[in-house]
């Protein structure tokens, strides 16, 4: 009971990390301009994996997509990649959870059921590190272009779409790892118990075979009485 118990909560939790981290794709505040040192603001400037925006003073969006796909920076490449194959592996890590866990009526046997389970534990992590990477690659970007006292263009703050991707792949690693780790003993073959009753003793061991010699020793008890023919 325990260990289904273990394997719904490492569940929910990677189940939740995945929804997370697949929702930052199409959050649009992966950074936004910053306003230290700025008196006054006029227009705030924000982008995403996909395009680059800004806010003027009234609300007003006007948006423009990323004209290339090759053309792009090679950090937003990357994490593009990291992402896509972070909500990749936690769709198949959820599918395989759902049929290895001791909930479900398929996967075959318990000792099947295990190994799928850590199966899929193994490809939460998996998806964890994948979004931890691109989260933290272009919140590298970032920081990177802030405190350098060369960098003369718009400088840009770290997003709520950043935040988002760090919880979410924490959570994917953390139900991930129970995953892994808390059906360990289900995986081992059980061991054979075997029942110790005793020596027997000769005594009793002779007295339990058959006594085939019943009929020679009693021919060898009583004398022998010859005819008088015979050694004729």
């Amino acid at each position: 009971m325990s260990h289904m118990a273990s394997e719904i909560i490492a569940f929910l939790l990677a189940v939740s990390g995945w929804v997370l981290v697949s929702s930052t794709l199409p959050t649009d505040y992966w950074k936004v301009s910053s306003i230290d040192g700025t008196v006054i603001t006029t227009a705030t400037f924000w982008s995403n994996l996909w395009k680059t925006c800004v806010t003027d003073s009234t609300g007003v969006s006007n948006c423009k997509d990323f004209p290339s796909m090759l053309a792009l920076e090679g950090y937003i490449q990357a994490c593009r990649g990291l992402l896509i194959a972070s909500v990749s592996l936690g769709f198949f890590g959820s599918i395989f959870a759902l049929v290895g866990i001791k909930c479900t009526k398929i996967g075959g046997s318990d000792n099947t059921k295990a190994k799928i389970t850590c199966f899929s534990g193994l490809l939460y992590i998996l998806s964890g590190i994948c979004a931890m990477a691109g989260v933290s690659l272009y919140a590298h970007r970032i920081t990177t272009e802030f405190f350098d006292p060369s960098y003369l263009e718009q400088k840009y703050e770290l997003g709520a779409a950043l935040f988002i991707g760090w919880g979410g792949s924490s959570l994917c690693i953390i139900g991930g790892s129970i995953l892994c780790f808390s059906l360990s003993d289900s995986i081992r073959s059980p061991r054979m118990a075997y029942s110790y009753n005793g020596v027997t003793s000769v005594r009793s061991a002779r007295t339990n075979l058959p006594d085939t010699s019943n009929g020679r020793n009693a021919q060898r008890g009583l004398p022998r009485h010859f005819d008088k023919n015979a050694y004729v």
